[in-house]
């Protein structure tokens, strides 16, 4: 397993518990938006090297990393169709928007935020891959162990073009996006996704959740009675 200390060191939190325990249960939505991102990243980075095409160093990373984002896709694509999930647009969730509305416009410094929030989105992906792998079957422990080596060589790609092309330090907007991106997995968020903050309950669903636990408890209590 590809050893991913330098990104749980880079994260300013793990990923809740809670949203694992959300997306045991929502496996269909998680590889739904999962295959989204996939998309998404690929088209990122075919968007840098639309914007910067005399950035050489650029091109060849960004290349890179969008080929690997849509074989990733191609992949995911597979497992909806093996599990009868038919792959279909989601509302994304506000995660990476909520970055992006703080990058700067400036061209060199837009860049450099591009970039760093790049680095970051990739980092969670590669947390949350690892985190939840072990609990999910045997195909998919496999297909998400098989991508933290890309994803965490792609936070690190993102991390190092940023300082190359920055004129300055970077550490004061690295901290700033990594406490606006701690902040966001932290809280609550009413829409499951794959890189969704803390679940929050539906009332309805909190209600048949309880009504679910007194049952079983009245089963456990009728049981015990009985013996």
């Amino acid at each position: 397993m590809t050893d991913i200390t330098p990104i749980l060191d880079y994260l300013k939190c793990p990923t809740p518990d809670a949203w694992v325990a959300e997306a045991l249960t929502r496996q269909d939505v998680m590889l739904l938006d999962h295959a989204a991102n996939e998309l998404k990243a690929a088209q990122s980075a075919m968007t840098l090297m639309g914007k910067h095409p005399a950035k050489l160093d650029l091109l060849n990373k960004m290349s890179r990393l969008a080929r690997e984002e849509l074989v990733h896709f191609e992949q995911v694509l597979k497992l909806l169709k093996k599990r009868n999930i038919v792959f279909r647009p989601i509302k994304a969730s506000g995660y990476a928007l909520n970055m992006a509305r703080h990058i700067r416009r400036d061209q060199g410094d837009n860049l450099v935020d591009t970039l760093i929030v790049g680095s970051i989105i990739e980092a969670r992906s590669c947390e949350r891959f690892a985190k939840i792998a072990p609990l999910l079957d045997e195909e998919l422990t496999k297909f998400y162990l098989s991508l933290l080596k890309s994803e965490a060589r792609h936070y690190q790609d993102y991390l190092t073009l940023a300082r190359d092309y920055s004129g300055q330090p970077i550490e004061a907007r690295v901290e700033f996006f990594l406490e606006l991106e701690r902040e966001y997995i932290q809280s609550p968020d009413t829409r499951f996704r794959f890189h969704s903050g803390l679940p929050v309950i539906h009332p309805r669903k909190a209600e048949a959740l309880e009504a679910e636990a007194l049952k079983l408890e009245r089963l456990a209590a009728e049981m015990a009675s009985n013996s």
